[in-house]
């Protein structure tokens, strides 16, 4: 079977479904992924098929970011406003690419945009199963309000359930006309104006496989039996060997402080990569600074700080006193898995609600925004997790609990049971 798997945005969205995606391969799958041009070094080397789309993830990343980081007024609508400025001006082009003959070829569509975009259309025209994928809680719940929201109050249930609701008409009616104007081309009926298709997605009870724990996320008894946790989905990079110097660096003293904020832009690199420098000083602790999209330590760093460009987190963070990072879903769920404390500096969307758990789940402190980060706050952080010895017993036990997991294997015995049903 040809499958075609479509993730479209940050390094942390698409990351996860490629490893999902070499997996399936690697399980007798034919697998094309449908992602942004710049990802394709990262497709390919997976030996997975690459079908490009319009778009920049670093330069519509920082634009969405610096200008929700510039805007006045509520969090949410900052954010929104980021959103539809970008990812919602190349609309048109989306549109294009799926519509490309190249993909008639699929016998399944898998998807991890939000409400079936483009995904669920492409597979209704074809007459082919449709699954949808989720490395961030989407599913209706009264246990807590949408992760995409800045805020993570919660006022009961009711509320909780209240705010999918409005993320729903958020994430659609922007992009209600794209979306039918495709629907359209393909022959198809226009899905319905408030709610597009995703009141019958749940109707029709479509399949949807999360790419996260349930030691992070317990499954709800509201999701219903199509609603399949299997694990985070992480990419295996045995061929990468750290170098001469990073080893040097871990044995030559204590356990530094991982602090990196992945695909995160920031308005002042240096301004920020001396806030941390004046915070690990604070602190008395080492330090290893990621680079990453922010561009992080691209001064003279002092012999206790290791500027690092890349290493695998899956190595990397069990060999830390401490994580500091910006709470991605892949990101937080390597930090959890690592064995030590962690804390996010939460930027945006779903990056708050990882904050949240990580400390719910009493393995690192509160997270502090990046926007009301200070060397004092973060120097704070940093002496609790490296002398907090409950929040280092938590930490261990959460790994001991998510040794075993196997999130890409688990997801494609379910992804290939679910295509034997519908083939069935």
């Amino acid at each position: 079977m040809k499958l075609t798997i479509i993730a479209v945005g940050s390094r942390g969205d698409v990351q996860p479904c490629v490893a999902l995606g070499r997996g399936l391969l690697e399980a007798g799958y034919a697998v094309r992924i449908v992602t942004l041009e710049d990802f394709e070094p990262m497709v390919r080397g997976q030996g997975l098929e690459f079908f490009g789309i319009a778009g920049d993830a670093q330069a519509l990343t920082n634009e969405m970011m610096l200008g929700q980081m510039k805007g006045n007024g509520l969090r949410l609508l900052s954010m929104y406003r980021g959103i539809m400025k970008t990812f919602g001006a190349i609309t048109e082009s989306y549109g294009r690419s799926f519509s490309s003959d190249a993909l008639r070829d699929s016998d399944a569509i898998l998807s991890q945009l939000p409400g079936g975009f483009y995904g669920y259309d492409l597979a209704e025209h074809l007459g082919v199963p449709y699954i949808a994928l989720s490395v961030i809680p989407q599913e209706i719940t009264g246990a807590w309000p949408l992760s995409l929201l800045p805020s993570q109050m919660s006022l009961g249930p009711w509320y909780n359930r209240l705010t999918y609701y409005l993320g729903q008409q958020l994430a659609w009616q922007p992009f209600r006309k794209p979306i039918n104007a495709f629907r359209r081309g393909l022959g198809l009926p226009p899905a319905s104006f408030w709610w597009g298709n995703m009141r019958r997605m749940r109707r029709e009870r479509v399949p949807v496989v999360q790419g996260f724990s349930t030691h992070v996320i317990p499954t709800q008894p509201e999701w219903g039996a199509h609603v399949h946790t299997t694990g985070y989905w992480t990419l295996d990079e045995p061929e990468w060997q750290p170098s001469a110097e990073l080893l040097a660096f871990l044995a030559s003293g204590d356990a530094p402080v991982f602090i990196g904020f992945g695909s995160m832009p920031v308005p002042d690199p240096s301004q920020t990569t001396a806030l941390i420098l004046d915070a690990l000083r604070q602190s008395g602790r080492r330090g290893l600074l990621h680079a990453g999209w922010a561009k992080l330590g691209a001064a003279s760093l002092p012999d206790t700080v290791f500027p690092l460009d890349y290493a695998p987190y899956a190595w990397l963070f069990p060999r830390m006193a401490a994580v500091i990072h910006h709470g991605g879903s892949g990101t937080t769920g390597l930090a959890l898995r690592s064995g030590v404390p962690s804390m996010v500096v939460p930027f945006t969307a779903d990056q708050p609600f990882w904050g949240g758990r990580t400390h719910v789940l009493g393995v690192g402190p509160a997270p502090v925004p990046f926007s009301r980060l200070t060397a004092d706050k973060l120097a704070d952080a940093i002496r609790v997790m490296v002398t907090d010895t409950v929040m280092q017993r938590n930490a261990a036990v959460l790994r001991a609990a998510m040794a075993d997991e196997n999130g890409v294997g688990v997801a494609v015995q379910m992804i290939d049971t679910l295509l034997k049903q519908k083939s069935g």
